[in-house]
């Protein structure tokens, strides 16, 4: 009896020894498992929980690309003129239009003639008056000195005669000069352009007495074809213009204000002879055909001049370009579909290009949109492909 009970016992603990293993076993293996498929391995834990990143990328591209420096200007008229009166008197006729195009010589306005006629008639008149007495004082000096040969006059009355003659001659020489001058008064009563152009708006109008002296004009005649555009750039880009300028012709363009309507093309006529050390920038005067007229005196523009032309080289979008602690570098696009920050090294930014030196090839891909969730060999997805650039620099 006592030897049964002893067995059951036995047993019994045997059984909860081997659950207990059982158990112990099953814990051991469930933890091997998790350690392999959850557990510290960083290759692993990245695959298994990184995202692809969703950005957007750009062809980087070989291309010429032209170098502009872009000034403030404004358009300038090649002749600005003032119509004033020349003589005073009351203006009788006004004989343009307001916008009205005009030639060189065409009358504008006439101002009441009669008093410069007037003065004119007299100053012939008083002419043919010395004329006749010079006739007469020749001829008295032609007498007396026939009488001074035979002793009948003396010598002392024929150099009077002779001195009479004389200053009658010059008496006809100012009243010749006196007839010019009224015939130019007479002339100025017809106020004339003094150049092709467009009237401006007039200011003075008939029935009123104008003066030779008055400081408001009549009207502004202006004359656009061809027209200026003087801007400004600054100071360090002197260099390269006179640079330019020296290999030829240099190409400027003006833009309208908002720099977006192209308004005229021109070229660029002279460099102004001094700096401006007050703002560090000198000016420039471009000249423009303007046969359309689009170029409007005092307008301001937006001049765009052509340095030069770089030949065959690789340029990205500036949106690619970043700045790190060692300088800029881009994020390239891996064959895998995962990035890469590479250093770069860049010249010039025109527009939506960016001329790259080193660190980027033509037909390397780039990231342009979506970098501040990138990190060294994410992975990525393409949302926006795009090209390099497109259009015109500005």
């Amino acid at each position: 009896m006592e030897t049964s009970r002893g067995d059951t016992g036995w047993r019994s603990r045997r059984r909860i020894v081997l659950i207990a293993a059982c158990g112990a076993a099953f814990v051991i293996i469930g933890s091997i498992c998790w350690y392999w498929t959850q557990g510290p391995d960083p290759a692993h834990a990245a695959r298994s929980t990184r995202a692809a990143v969703p950005v957007s990328v750009a062809t980087a591209s070989r291309q010429d690309v032209p170098i502009y420096l872009t000034g403030l200007g404004t358009v300038q008229a090649l002749f600005t003129v003032g119509i004033h009166a020349q003589v005073d008197g009351k203006l009788q006729d006004v004989l343009f239009k307001e916008g009205q195009r005009v030639k060189k010589g065409d009358v504008l306005a006439k101002i009441d003639p009669r008093l410069y006629q007037a003065a004119l008639d007299q100053a012939k008149a008083h002419k043919a008056q010395d004329e006749a007495a010079l006739i007469a004082a020749e001829k008295d000096l032609e007498r007396y000195k026939t009488l001074v040969i035979k002793n009948f006059e003396t010598q002392q009355n024929v150099d009077q005669q002779q001195a009479k003659v004389d200053q009658t001659k010059a008496a006809i020489d100012a009243d010749a000069a006196n007839i010019e001058t009224a015939q130019a008064n007479l002339d100025y009563t017809d106020i004339v352009a003094t150049t092709d152009g467009r009237m401006g708006v007039r200011m003075v109008d008939p029935g009123n007495i104008v003066h030779a002296g008055d400081q408001g004009p009549i009207a502004i005649l202006t004359q656009t074809e061809p027209t200026g555009v003087v801007f400004t750039l600054p100071a360090q880009t002197l260099d390269d213009v006179r640079d330019a300028m020296a290999r030829g012709d240099v190409e400027v363009a003006a833009y309208d204000s908002n720099n977006v309507r192209l308004l005229s093309m021109g070229k660029l006529a002279t460099i102004d002879n001094l700096i401006d050390q007050t703002t560090a920038t000198y000016r420039l005067k471009a000249m423009f055909s303007n046969e359309d007229e689009k170029l409007w005196p005092g307008e301001f523009v937006n001049a765009r001049l052509l340095l030069e032309t770089r030949k065959n080289v690789v340029v990205i979008p500036p949106l690619a370009v970043q700045r790190g602690p060692g300088g800029l570098f881009t994020w390239v696009l891996k064959p895998n579909n995962t990035v890469e920050p590479r250093p770069i090294q860049t010249s010039t930014t025109t527009g939506d290009r960016t001329i790259v030196t080193s660190g980027v090839d033509d037909g390397d891909r780039v990231v342009t949109d979506g970098q501040y969730k990138l990190q060294a060999n994410s992975p990525v997805t393409i949302t926006a492909p795009s090209t390099a650039t497109h259009g015109d620099a500005t």
